[in-house]
């Protein structure tokens, strides 16, 4: 927000004799203007990170999650059968999406496999998340 300086300042102005136009003020106000671009510049900052956050959504680069499955990624339980529940597939479709068996898929859901990296890039992208999201 922009400020203007009132008919009570006491900004001085002088021309140096090489034709610079200068402003004299006292400490005060030289303070809040420097304060007042201090905070433009965080609105400004503030700002770029909103726009490079909502790219990144956008571009399928993040993904937001509601906070119920938040809560049950943190509580440890399987990523994969989190993401695919929280998408709405049953299991039957993530694993003719990666091309396995919904048995092994089941084995993975239960810890009783851990599937190689490409089969972890196959679930990723069947169900829209970054690797990273799906990996321990």
């Amino acid at each position: 927000m922009a400020k203007t300086v009132t008919a009570k300042s006491s900004v001085q102005f002088i021309r140096t004799p090489g034709g610079d136009d200068l402003a004299i003020l006292p400490r005060n106000e030289y303070d809040r203007l420097i304060a007042l671009a201090a905070e433009a510049q965080e609105d400004a900052s503030a700002s770029r990170i909103v726009r490079n956050s909502v790219r990144a959504v956008k571009e399928g680069r993040e993904v937001v999650l509601p906070k119920a499955v938040v809560d049950r990624l943190a509580d440890g339980e399987n990523a994969i059968r989190v993401i695919r529940e929280w998408r709405g597939m049953i299991q039957g479709e993530l694993a003719i999406a990666a091309g396995i068996s919904q048995n092994y898929l089941s084995e993975i859901e239960n810890g009783r496999r851990k599937g190689p990296a490409e089969l972890q890039k196959k679930f990723a992208r069947a169900l829209g998340v970054p690797i990273d999201l799906l990996i321990d």
